[in-house]
């Protein structure tokens, strides 16, 4: 047989999901052995290849567009000047959906079309089968993106769209033990920054925040929570830091934390000896700081994996129920949290 065979082609073969089948030739979980041998012998003897790299490949004719391609889109505001942690979760995105055989398309949106309701233009001329959205986007948006009636999962956030697939990491408990972390070391005075309620991933982070400091008869002050971004998502130039200071603060995100440290220093703080702070996702710039960021390092690869696993399932049976899966974490301890000097 030539060349040219898919996973849909073994998993109808064998009376498996094409889901089943991407798990087994990519030495995931999820399939038992027997299964695993089972493909991979059918496999061979389809003449099944793995897809050459995308470099490699020609550019698929319309028809196969549109039933190959799955949509990635994220806001234009994720982008960073230091790399974003949206753009290595949309790159592990794009690596899974070659896996499966399918094609990515990126698309990113700007603030002026978020507005207006202007439609991404893979979704209104139909050119992909289903669409990843990365990062939350205003939910007049995802209202509209929703009336276009394309297979649709959100990725490091959820919405009232219930009836829509998300894949989160763990924030509420995440948020919580990195929390407890800092109180373990004997802090009593804890701020959080960031606009509460900008995402739902913030929204319930600051809740994990708050859970900790409930639980550990710590008192919360208002004035110790502060914004990080203006209304329209850009950064602000500085913190609106508190006369009375507290001796740590739990930021909602790496990028974030990194800009806070820059402004404690700038303003004669020394962090941790002074003000620890912690972060959240673990990627680059959590290193590029000094002191290192201790952080919440989420599983990109594994996010990644259970959204495109998701959504070729939705894709498989548009009648399923929807579900959110949360991804665990875990604390990641350097260089910038320690024991107060003074404590309660």
């Amino acid at each position: 047989m030539k060349n040219g065979i898919r996973m849909s082609d073994i998993a109808k073969e064998l009376g498996v999901s094409v889901v089943t089948v991407s798990n087994a030739l990519n030495d995931r979980g999820g399939v038992s052995e027997e299964m695993r041998r089972k493909i991979r012998k059918r496999a061979s003897e389809l003449g099944y290849r793995p897809s050459a790299p995308r470099t490699a490949r020609k550019q698929p004719d319309a028809l196969r567009m549109q039933g190959g391609n799955v949509g990635i889109l994220t806001s234009e505001r994720f982008a960073g000047s230091r790399g974003s942690f949206y753009w290595f979760l949309t790159a592990g995105v794009s690596k899974e959906l070659t896996h499966c055989n399918l094609y990515s398309v990126y698309e990113s949106i700007s603030a002026e079309d978020e507005r207006s309701g202007v439609l991404p233009r893979i979704v209104a001329e139909r050119q992909v089968r289903g669409l990843i959205v990365v990062g939350q986007l205003a939910t007049s948006y995802l209202d509209c993106l929703a009336n276009a009636h394309i297979p649709m999962l959100f990725l490091d956030f959820y919405d009232k769209h219930s009836n829509i697939d998300a894949v989160i990491s763990d924030n509420y408990y995440d948020s919580y033990l990195i929390t407890d972390r800092v109180v373990m070391q004997g802090h009593r005075k804890i701020g959080f920054v960031g606009n509460v309620l900008a995402t739902s991933s913030i929204q319930d982070r600051f809740l994990g925040y708050r859970k900790c400091l409930m639980e550990n008869g710590i008192e919360y002050r208002p004035e110790w929570t502060l914004d990080d971004r203006l209304p329209d998502n850009r950064n602000l130039p500085e913190f609106a830091l508190p006369k009375e200071m507290p001796t740590a603060f739990v930021c909602n995100c790496d990028e974030t934390a990194f800009r806070l440290i820059g402004d404690l220093q700038r303003k004669g703080y020394r962090v941790p000896e002074d003000v620890s702070v912690t972060g959240y996702d673990n990627y680059t710039v959590s290193d590029m700081c000094n002191p290192a960021i201790t952080t919440v390092e989420v599983d990109l690869a594994e996010m990644a994996h259970a959204a495109v696993t998701m959504l070729l399932a939705r894709l498989e049976n548009p009648q399923k129920l929807p579900g959110r899966q949360v991804i665990p974490g875990r604390i990641i301890e350097k260089q910038s949290v320690c024991t107060p000097r003074e404590t309660d």
